[in-house]
């Protein structure tokens, strides 16, 4: 499966504007792996964490996001970035084995198991099972990571900070609660 060409475009511009206008503070690049397949999974904030997660890797990042992005004048660039569409108002197992697809061809999942962008600053919601499911039946680590601040242009007051790799056990719930405390409790001691 080729990369989508659009996203090898533009990743350069987006990452020189977005650095540029953003300047974001990124922490922890050591955990992501050079090659390889693996899961970035972690809070949502703002329309612009996806642009965040281009910013911080050269490599393609194929996210799940909501099937409206792939409807009407939007469905060219979207589909030509690369992304996996998600029927929000299912269990979309389509989207689910999508991604396990890319993952078994050593490629990047980005998702934010919250589902949506949480408006709350306070907390995390609660995490659907999408993304330790498919990290477990890939034998894929999750990246988890941390996005706080807000986005300011020409501040220094957004960071995104990616932590140790996080291998998924067998019972999904645990583990998708576990990766929920670890983002969580990340976020907590950040917010001291």
């Amino acid at each position: 499966m080729k990369e989508p060409l659009l996203y090898r475009i533009v990743r350069p511009i987006i990452t020189f504007l977005f650095r540029l206008i953003y300047r974001p503070t990124y922490i922890g690049l050591e955990n992501i792996p050079k090659t390889g397949n693996y899961v970035l999974g972690g809070n949502h904030t703002n329309n612009f964490d996806c642009l965040l997660l281009i910013s911080s890797i050269k490599r393609v990042i194929h996210f799940l996001a909501k099937d409206s992005l792939i409807k009407g004048p939007k469905k060219m660039i979207f589909t030509n970035m690369g992304i996996i569409p998600v029927n929000r108002n299912i269990h979309d197992k389509g989207a689910l084995n999508n991604a396990i697809k890319y993952l078994k061809q050593n490629k990047v999942i980005g998702i934010f198991p919250e589902g949506t962008i949480n408006r709350t600053s306070n907390t995390i919601m609660p995490f659907k099972i999408g993304c330790v499911k498919m990290a477990h039946d890939t034998n894929t680590p999750i990246i988890p990571f941390i996005i706080t601040g807000q986005y300011k242009p020409f501040h220094h007051s957004i960071t995104i900070e990616f932590l140790k790799p996080y291998i998924p056990k067998s019972n999904l719930t645990d583990a998708n609660q576990e990766l929920m405390d670890i983002i969580k409790t990340k976020l907590k001691e950040k917010r001291r």
